[in-house]
């Protein structure tokens, strides 16, 4: 795999806080203006982030050069996870408000909102609470595991 298409390990926890605040604002104003063309930035933004980390989304690498000045390192592994959830999300919402769904849309827009305030205002990051389930329950590649654990 080209090292253009590889997610950071470790992440700087710091940025990815920023990234979740602009999530924030985003799915907000998607919300408030009930505006479905901004699921389109959305989407594209979460499924960038998760295929080649901050290289191709605007927002994270804004955070990620704003959060250089106090970084804080977690594993990256999870955080990725938590991105392609987002990306689920984001691509569904998109798909159902183009689709004659936007009731389904504004209900997904409102858990990414969720979530990605829990990420930006208490640094829960519920991708990687779930990320640690699979874990645990032994559906994470025992490599990976010792990666998350390497932080």
């Amino acid at each position: 795999m080209s090292d253009f298409f590889r997610f950071p390990h470790p992440v700087n926890e710091t940025a990815t806080r920023i990234t979740a605040t602009g999530v924030v604002i985003l799915s907000a104003l998607t919300l408030g203006l009930q505006q479905r063309w901004l699921l389109v930035p959305l989407a594209y933004g979460f499924a960038a982030r998760v295929l080649a980390g901050p290289r191709l989304s605007p927002l994270a690498r804004l955070a990620v050069a704003l959060g250089r000045r106090r970084p804080r390192y977690t594993a990256g592994p999870p955080k990725r996870f938590a991105q392609a959830c987002g990306a689920g999300f984001s691509l569904a919402a998109l798909g159902c408000a183009f689709t004659g769904h936007e009731t389904v849309a504004w209900i997904l827009a409102g858990v990414l909102l969720v979530f990605a305030s829990l990420e930006a205002f208490a640094g829960f990051c519920v991708g990687c609470k779930v990320f640690a389930l699979g874990m645990r329950a032994g559906l994470v590649p025992e490599a990976t595991c010792e990666r998350c654990a390497s932080v």
